[in-house]
């Protein structure tokens, strides 16, 4: 029998040219070894499964090869390529840092960089997984790593570039590897299938591609796995089951769900996941990245960022085209928001459950059966109140108002309105109490119509008594600001109903009342532009006191303090300065006076540049000095040499 030889050793890459998806680090590698500009040390940093090794094997077979290609490639015949193929090279040394990672590896290492190579010019050592070295053991490695011998070269490789502490970094060459995409997998997966005469389609391909999650190795053992799972014939259907992959199908039949607001099914799907053994967590971010890749899909500049099949990208597209972005942009809101909270619920299948729902509510739930809604009756209406009362408790006015903005509503309440007329014209006043008249309704309704008109005859015996003028005006005058209704439609509140529109109107008024200041300033005429002198401030600043004493009562220390203080002038004659003691009492003038005092300066001082500036005074302006507590004390003793004498005589402390 054969020996089989895994896909990650067997077509591990060789030379340069075989590497996959890191093309700039190798022709960086390969520029340097044609110039001969080699470093003595390199970090290769990078994901899992990306080639961190493999480069490192592949230049220091390279630089040591007797006879390289025209593309820098080694030869593979000569004996330091054959010795390094057979595994027998001492030119190149490999040391696996998790397990040696003492300071006496380190030194045993440093002890073997002395010793030149046998064969070849350099001696090459691999060091994988550095960042497990101890600190001890960096710290050893430093001098030798700054300073090797000139036939030694180092190369570091590590997944967690941010453990190696900056003196390391500091002294190596630093290449970032990236991880392979999708399309590189598919690839070298295809090329490695025909060898190994497999026949895979290209939904199986990228399912493994997902699911290595950018490295290569892990894409080639799922390739082992899957071809020894299904033989020779890869189907779709089999690789999901092996791999533990949920279908696709699945994310697009919740989103049709979605999107019809069927939410009842969306849950069942998902209980059909659960069943199958799938993390909840798991369908979470598949269902995520299904609508990340529906929102790609609606724009051609970033259809490119979908790496899927060309069957399962025709279907994205397809499905994109039905999805409202407003609904993409809520869904993945919540599919984050539950990861978010996934870890932290204490009932997780219900917050999955919960996230279906509202996004099931996005584009609106399935609408349940219209029921027929009986139409309201209109009672008859107040004359003198110019409005007609409804069962509601709102008014014709106000309807005829709404008609305004609908004109469907105007033309209702101007047709109610005709009958009305006609059938006031036709009885007399007290027949209505008898007969009340119904509102025609788009649909006839007998039953619903007549018991609301037993239940209330009272509140509509009112105000027909009271209505002799008919009632076409208010009707007319529909189209008038909605202050001109508003007492008509407060003295609907005697027939024991309160509409929404009077109240409204009653708070505007009342809001309207409260922001009125309670007496304007007198200010004088027109202004002019005259000279301003400190003289005239002074006069002009008198009578704001004044004013403000005699017609704000309430503000009569706002107008003391004014009194009290000395306006400044300022050299540009035109700027007047309001000293004040603190900066509550300046917030509090420019927020509620500051203005009004402006434009009691400028019309009294006849000139419209005048500006009123409110400072906080400074110490020197205060004129009183603030003492510290000894300098209280020795100010204290100075003024009373009795105090000083006190204070000694009985032993005390001044505070």
């Amino acid at each position: 029998m054969e020996k089989f030889i895994v896909s990650a050793r067997k077509y591990r890459p060789a030379t340069f040219s075989t590497l996959i998806g890191q093309d700039s680090i190798a022709t960086t590698l390969k520029n340097s070894i044609k110039r001969g500009q080699l470093a003595h040390a390199y970090l290769f940093c990078g994901p899992r499964g990306v080639g961190k090794t493999t480069t490192a094997r592949i230049f220091a077979k390279t630089i040591n090869c007797m006879n390289p290609g025209p593309g820098m490639e080694p030869c593979g015949e000569c004996e330091s390529c054959k010795s390094f193929d057979e595994g027998r090279s001492y030119c190149i040394h490999e040391l696996d840092a998790a397990s040696n990672n003492s300071v006496d590896d380190i030194r045993s290492l440093t002890e073997k960089v002395m010793i030149p190579p046998q064969i070849g010019k350099y001696s090459v050592y691999i060091i994988d997984e550095v960042h497990m070295l101890s600190t001890a053991a960096f710290n050893a490695f430093l001098k030798t790593l700054e300073e090797p011998p000139a036939h030694a070269i180092f190369i570091l490789a590590t997944t967690e570039k941010q453990k190696i502490i900056p003196t390391i970094l500091s002294r190596c060459q630093v290449f970032d590897f990236n991880r392979i995409s999708i399309p590189d997998i598919v690839k070298n997966l295809k090329e490695i299938a025909i060898k190994e005469q497999v026949t895979i389609d290209d939904e199986s391909l990228h399912v493994i591609a997902q699911k290595a999650d950018g490295a290569m190795r892990d894409a080639l053992t799922l390739f082992d796995q899957v071809a020894a799972f299904c033989g020779t014939e890869v189907k779709y259907e089999e690789v999901i089951k092996n791999l533990n992959v949920l279908d696709y199908d699945y994310y697009f039949r919740l989103t049709d769900l979605a999107l019809n607001g069927d939410f009842a099914n969306s849950l069942v799907l998902f209980d059909d996941v659960l069943r199958k053994g799938f993390n909840a967590l798991y369908f979470v971010g598949g269902l995520g990245n299904h609508l990340r890749n529906l929102l790609v899909c609606k724009e051609s500049a970033s259809a490119k960022l979908l790496e899927v099949s060309p069957a399962l990208e025709k279907k994205y597209i397809e499905q994109a085209q039905k999805c409202p972005l407003k609904f993409l942009f809520n869904g993945l809101a919540s599919t984050e928001k539950c990861e978010g909270e996934f870890n932290r619920s204490g009932n997780q299948r219900l917050l999955v459950e919960f996230m279906l729902v509202r996004i099931s509510q996005i584009t609106g739930a399935k609408s349940a059966p219209a029921q027929p809604v009986a139409q309201p009756v209109s009672a008859p209406a107040k004359g003198p109140d110019k409005a007609v009362a409804t069962e509601s408790g709102s008014t014709v006015a106000e309807s005829a108002q709404a008609g305004t903005n609908a004109p469907g509503d105007h033309m209702e309440a101007e047709r109610r309105t005709d009958d009305l007329k006609r059938a006031s014209d036709s009885k007399p006043a007290e027949q209505f109490d008898e007969q009340p008249v119904s509102a025609p309704a788009a649909e006839p309704a007998p039953e619903p119509v007549e018991e609301p008109i037993k239940s209330a005859p009272e509140p509509v015996e009112e105000p027909i008594k009271s209505a002799p003028e008919p009632i076409e005006e208010p009707i007319k005058s529909a189209p008038e600001p909605v202050e001109e209704s508003v007492a008509e439609t407060t003295k609907t509140t005697a027939t024991g109903g309160i509409s929404i529109a009077s109240l409204m109107a009653k708070a505007k008024q009342e809001d309207t009342a409260a922001k009125a200041p309670e007496k304007p300033l007198d200010f004088m005429g027109p202004s002019e532009q005259e000279k301003v002198t400190i003289e005239r401030v002074k006069e002009v600043w008198e009578k704001l006191a004044a004013e403000y004493s005699t017609k704000y009562p309430t503000l009569i220390r706002f107008a003391a303090t004014i009194k009290k203080t000395v306006p400044v002038l300022e050299e540009d004659n035109i700027t007047i300065d309001f000293l004040v003691g603190n900066s509550s009492q300046k917030m509090w003038i420019e927020k509620n006076a500051g203005r009004q005092m402006a434009e009691f300066l400028r019309k009294n001082l006849k000139n419209d540049k005048v500006h009123l500036a409110v400072k906080i005074k400074t110490q020197e302006q205060i004129g009183k000095k603030l003492y510290m507590p000894e300098e209280q004390e020795s100010y204290l003793e100075k003024k009373n040499p009795e105090v000083g004498e006190l204070k000694n005589d009985l032993g005390l402390e001044l505070k």
